[in-house]
């Protein structure tokens, strides 16, 4: 399915490609109900997010307008500082609307936990989160996701917009990455 070299350098495909687009097309029609009649704005958290960002936004039949974000807590490490920087600030103002956060994976949570609060203290009406992935077992702090996909173990995985060292992005499943590539 991949190239041999990448696929040395995955041990387990977790969710695969048919089984990602059947969730999205599932929390799609339930952020339908939920946001019937309003004006959502959805928020992509760069740059894992852009392929769950896309694809969902695809799904959604009403008209949604998308911006982007992003922070970084990670550095060049394989877990997140817990120090949040904006790299790229949103330019849509939130005063009044309906935000919800599109993320690619919740580990610590301690990155979206702050996204949240930051987000919340523009004056938008209503802030919520849909992850395609969280690993419970890495959470430091507790964030309440609406829209969930999958929950995973604690486990490095890349693939749908998931990197290490910005490789395997283009992956079409989600993986766990072989220690030897990152140790």
């Amino acid at each position: 399915m991949y190239a041999r070299e990448i696929e040395a350098d995955l041990t387990e495909v977790l969710v695969t490609e048919a089984e990602i687009h059947a969730k999205l097309a599932e929390l799609a029609r339930r952020i339908e109900a939920d946001y019937e009649g309003k004006d959502l704005l959805l928020v992509g958290v760069l740059k894992g997010a852009v392929m769950v960002m896309a694809d969902l936004a695809r799904e959604l039949r009403p008209h949604v307008n998308m911006d982007w974000m992003a922070v970084s807590s990670y550095g060049a490490g394989t877990q997140s500082s817990g120090v949040v920087r904006i790299v790229k600030d949103l330019d849509t103002d939130l005063t009044g609307r309906h935000v919800l956060i599109v993320e690619d994976i919740i580990d610590s949570g301690l990155t979206l936990s702050w996204l949240l609060g930051n987000l919340e203290s523009r004056g938008a009406e209503s802030v919520e989160i849909c992850a395609l992935l969280r690993k419970p077992d890495a959470a430091k702090v507790d964030v309440t996701v609406k829209y969930l996909g999958f929950d995973i173990p604690n486990q490095f995985v890349v693939g749908y917009g998931l990197d290490y060292a910005e490789q395997y992005r283009n992956l079409r499943d989600v993986a766990i990455l072989a220690p030897h590539v990152y140790s």
